[in-house]
C-alpha cells in the first residue's frame, strides 16, 4: 500500500479538527460550591444543552444548571461527522413489540421533523454552523451492497418513510456526485451538513444567554437518586448540587459513573480530514449539493464536503477499548482504513494530504436501541444510546425530557423510546472480546463482498456478526 500523504500540519488527536479550526472555547468557571436548582443536567453535549434550552424556553423561571467535566462539546458532540439526519439506529421491531408499529412510525416521522427543528433553532439563535440542507446520499459499490441498499429502502418505506423520503436515484441524477465504482445510489432529503463544533458552541452560548448556569471543569463523582426526604443530588469535587430532577446526559462517558458501568458501552468512531481540495478536482467529483455521503458497507463510512472544500470522512474504528478517552487519537490502522475508503470512493484525491485524524466516544446500549427516561420516584432521568445518530436524536431527546420533567403528557412522551429499558452489557473482558469479534466479521464480510466471493449477496459472516451483536 502506498504511503498516506500527510500535511505538514498533520495532527492526530485533540478534540477534533472542527475545534482545531475554530479554536477551543474559553472555559467557563467551575461550580463554586454546594448549590440548589430545580433541574441539574450532567453533561454539556447536545443532549444536555438541548434539554436545558427547551426547559428554559418553556418555563423561564426554572432554575437550571449544567455540570460539565471538560467544556461544552468536548465529547461526541464536538467530534462527530456533522450528519444532521433522520436516520435512527434502533430496532424498529423491538419498539413495535411494546408500543405497536404506528408508534414506531411516529418516532421515525419525528426524527424527520427534528432535522427542520435543529436548523430552525440555529437560525433563530444566530448560530452559524455551516448548515447546508443538501440531503443524504447513500452509495453501493458492489452487487451485494446494491441488493442490501434496495432492500433497505423497501424496508424503510414500511416503517415511516414515503417514496419522497428515500428512493433510488437515476444514474444521471443532478446535482452530480461521482463516487468511483458506484452501481447504485439512494437519496433522502431529511439531512443537512453541519459543523458540529460550531453547532454545539453556539448552542452553549444560547443556553447561557437564557439564564442557565453552565459550569465547566467540574467532574461528577456520583449521581444520587431521591431517598425519602433527601432530593436527588450530583456529587462533585467542588460541592454537591441538589435538585428536584437530575438528567444524566453523558452518553459515551456514562460508564465511569458509579453504578452505570454496564448501561451504555463506549465505542469509538474515528475521522480524518484532508487539506482543502483544488477546484479542478472538484470539477471531476461534483458534490455541488454538499449532501452528506454514506455507503452500504457493513463497516460503513460517513463523509461530508466541508465549508472550506475539504473531505471529512469517518467510520467505526476500534470498537471498544476499556477506560476513558485520553487524547482523542486514532490508531494508525484506522487512519489507513479511512484513507483507503476515501481513495476508493474518490481516487482523484489520492495525492491530497490528510491534515487531521481524531476519534470520539459514543454510547451504545446492549440492544443498540436509544432511550429516553425520567423516573418519578428517584428524580433521575437520562437519554442516550444513539449509536451514531445523535446529532438529531439528541434534539428530539431534549424536547422529550423537557416534557417529562415538566410532567406533560404529549406526543413526544408517548414515543416508543421513552422508558425503553434493556439489560446491561456483559462484564469485561467479555464485551471487549465480543465487540472485537463482531468488528472483525463485518470487515471480513465487506472484503468478501467486494471480491464477489459471495456471488453478489450479503456475506453470511455479516449475518453471524449481527446475531452476536443482537442488533
Amino acid at each position: 500500500m502506498r504511503p498516506i500523504p500527510r500535511s505538514s500540519r498533520f495532527a492526530n488527536g485533540g478534540v477534533s479538527f472542527w475545534f482545531r479550526d475554530m479554536g477551543l472555547p474559553e472555559r467557563r468557571p467551575s461550580l463554586p460550591g454546594a448549590a440548589d436548582y430545580d433541574v441539574c443536567v450532567v453533561g454539556a453535549g447536545y443532549t444536555g444543552l438541548w434539554t436545558a434550552y427547551y426547559l428554559k424556553k418553556a418555563q423561564p423561571d426554572l432554575r437550571v444548571a449544567i455540570i460539565e467535566r471538560e467544556f461544552a462539546g468536548f465529547g461526541a458532540s464536538g467530534r462527530n461527522g456533522g450528519w444532521l439526519s433522520a436516520e435512527f439506529s434502533g430496532s424498529r421491531e423491538r419498539y413495535a413489540e411494546s408500543h405497536g408499529k404506528s408508534s414506531m412510525i411516529a418516532l421515525q416521522r419525528a426524527m424527520m421533523e427534528t432535522v427542520n427543528e435543529v436548523v430552525a433553532v440555529a437560525d433563530a439563535e444566530g448560530v452559524d454552523a455551516d448548515v447546508v440542507r443538501g440531503g443524504m446520499r447513500l452509495v453501493a459499490t458492489n452487487a451485494a451492497q446494491q441488493e442490501r441498499l434496495t432492500a433497505e429502502i423497501e424496508y424503510l418505506q414500511e416503517w415511516g418513510y414515503w417514496p419522497d423520503d428515500i428512493h433510488l436515484l437515476a444514474h444521471d441524477h443532478e446535482p452530480r456526485l461521482s463516487v468511483a465504482g458506484a452501481v447504485a445510489s439512494a437519496y433522502s432529503p431529511h439531512a443537512a451538513r453541519v459543523n458540529p463544533a460550531k453547532l454545539v458552541t453556539g448552542l452553549a452560548r444560547a443556553v447561557a444567554d437564557l439564564g442557565v448556569d453552565l459550569f465547566e471543569d467540574t467532574a461528577v463523582e456520583e449521581i444520587r437518586p431521591r431517598r425519602g426526604a433527601a432530593r436527588p443530588a450530583v456529587v462533585t469535587g467542588h460541592g454537591t448540587v441538589t435538585a428536584d430532577h437530575v438528567v444524566c446526559a453523558t452518553e459515551g462517558f456514562t460508564s465511569p459513573l458509579r453504578g452505570q458501568r454496564r448501561d451504555w458501552i463506549p465505542m469509538r468512531s474515528s475521522m480524518i480530514v484532508t487539506e482543502p481540495i483544488p477546484a479542478e478536482l472538484w470539477e471531476k467529483i461534483g458534490w455541488e449539493g454538499r449532501e452528506v455521503l454514506g455507503d452500504a458497507a457493513h463497516s460503513y463510512v460517513y463523509a461530508q464536503r466541508t465549508a472550506d472544500d475539504r473531505i471529512a470522512i469517518g467510520g467505526r474504528g476500534v470498537p471498544h477499548r476499556p477506560g476513558p478517552d485520553q487524547d482523542g487519537s486514532t490508531q494508525p490502522q484506522e487512519i489507513a482504513g479511512l484513507w483507503r475508503a476515501l481513495t476508493r470512493m474518490f481516487p482523484d484525491v489520492a495525492d491530497v494530504p490528510v491534515e487531521h485524524a481524531w476519534s470520539g466516544m459514543l454510547g451504545v446500549s446492549r440492544d443498540w436501541c436509544p432511550s429516553v427516561h425520567m423516573d418519578a420516584d428517584s428524580g433521575l432521568g437520562w437519554a442516550g444510546g444513539y449509536a451514531g445518530s445523535g446529532v438529531a436524536a439528541a434534539n428530539l431527546a431534549g424536547r422529550t425530557l423537557r416534557d417529562l420533567v415538566l410532567g406533560r403528557r404529549t406526543e413526544l412522551t408517548r414515543l416508543p423510546w421513552v422508558g425503553h429499558k434493556v439489560r446491561g452489557w456483559d462484564p469485561e473482558p467479555l464485551r471487549w472480546a465480543g465487540t472485537r469479534v463482531v468488528h472483525g466479521l463485518y470487515r471480513t464480510a465487506d472484503r468478501r463482498e467486494s471480491k464477489t466471493e459471495d456471488k453478489g449477496h450479503t456475506s453470511r459472516l455479516a449475518g453471524i456478526a449481527t446475531r452476536i451483536a443482537r442488533r
